[in-house]
């Protein structure tokens, strides 16, 4: 999500009266590749881009593809095959392996529906949103390069052109939301016309709420920031460093601790370094819905925690104990503020991947499944 940001934030930058803009979209991947389907790259005419497509291996050879796209105001897609031997292809010898078909479609800024538009409008949403993209049509009614958002069965079924195909469309969104991972669908009409559309599932970024207001809060905090969280820190804001208020999404005070929407993508991280404030965040939380709760501190302070809330007639179900991570982070050996941070983002994101965080060697299967 944190590139999308980006993405939108250069392209309401761009003054299309003196220039022109193409977003580039991996919309399939078949075999290795550095980045996956959703990948995106926006270009302008003048040769600026921000985001990426590959390891740096395609966007040169995708920037001049996309200016000609952009002349000639026409989607195209454009196939990268690594997997060949042949030394004048695109991404040989750089370890790829991979088919890469790559979207290039051209910004029209008068049109509401234009892919950008399309992802601004949906990035702040807390909720996983659907995005449909038309990679190869027959139908007279669907374009290559065509964006569709789908909000609900019934709206979906009114904008979108072929009443019969929706019904197919809608299968797959089920199947896409059910995995929470995007895909491309080729479908073929009763007429032998074929549609393939690209059904992207864009979860929203990671809401981590930081409790506490020591020193080692600030590289938690600018971590969380770089992989493209938003962080809430909950503490005194009067006893915090000026900077915290720049670096956090929003600094709340302690009394309105518990005030915070939670979600499903929400996280608690809670190192108060304060035995009763961080037993007290520990007793809200495991009654809300929240998934995962860090708790900063060796077990055994924990396990005190745990005993007390037995001896109040509060009990944890294994359902319950899987939630809380406690101590927080992977076992990298992390010491520094900094190395802790690193070790509790690591696993936040283990835990919403369903890794077990352990090493890429070891890994029996596919990096990407």
């Amino acid at each position: 999500m944190k590139e999308i940001k980006a993405i939108v934030e250069a392209y309401k930058q761009i003054d299309f009266q003196v220039k022109k803009a193409a977003l580039a979209t991996v919309v399939r991947v078949e075999g290795s590749s550095y980045r996956r389907t959703g990948a995106r790259m926006l270009v302008t005419d003048a040769g600026e881009w921000i985001g990426g497509i590959s390891g740096g291996c395609l966007e040169g050879d995708a920037l001049k593809r996309a200016r000609l796209a952009m002349a000639q105001q026409k989607a195209t897609i454009v196939t990268y095959d690594t997997t060949d031997d042949d030394p004048y292809q695109i991404g040989v010898g750089l370890g790829c392996n991979g088919i890469i078909d790559v979207l290039l479609s051209p910004l029209d800024a008068n049109n509401t529906e234009n892919p950008v538009r399309v992802l601004e409008d949906i990035i702040e949403k807390r909720l996983p949103s659907i995005l449909l993209t038309v990679t190869e049509s027959q139908h007279p009614g669907l374009v290559l390069g065509q964006v569709f958002r789908y909000d609900n069965e019934d709206s979906f079924k009114a904008k979108f052109p072929d009443k019969s195909l929706a019904l197919e469309v809608i299968t797959a969104i089920d199947e896409v939301l059910s995995l929470t991972k995007s895909k491309s669908y080729s479908f073929e009409l009763a007429t032998g016309e074929r549609v393939t559309i690209f059904v992207e599932v864009l979860v929203p970024a990671t809401h981590l709420l930081v409790y506490g207001g020591n020193y080692d809060i600030y590289p938690m905090v600018k971590i969380a920031k770089e992989v493209g969280w938003k962080v809430s820190v909950v503490c005194n804001p009067l006893k915090v460093h000026k900077s915290l208020f720049e670096l956090a999404d929003a600094v709340i005070a302690k009394e309105n601790g518990h005030q915070v929407a939670i979600d499903v993508f929400t996280v608690a991280l809670l190192m108060a370094h304060d035995y009763e404030t961080d037993f007290g965040n520990l007793r809200y939380f495991i009654d809300t819905p929240i998934p995962y709760i860090g708790m900063l501190g060796p077990k055994k302070r924990t396990d005190k925690m745990f005993t007390k809330l037995n001896e109040e007639g509060r009990f944890f179900s294994e359902q319950e104990l899987q939630r809380i991570a406690t101590p927080v982070g992977l076992d990298i050996g992390a010491n520094t503020p900094e190395e802790i941070a690193i070790s509790i983002v690591a696993e936040i994101r283990a835990f919403f991947a369903k890794r077990d965080g352990g090493r890429l060697r070891l890994r029996k299967k596919p990096i990407y499944e």
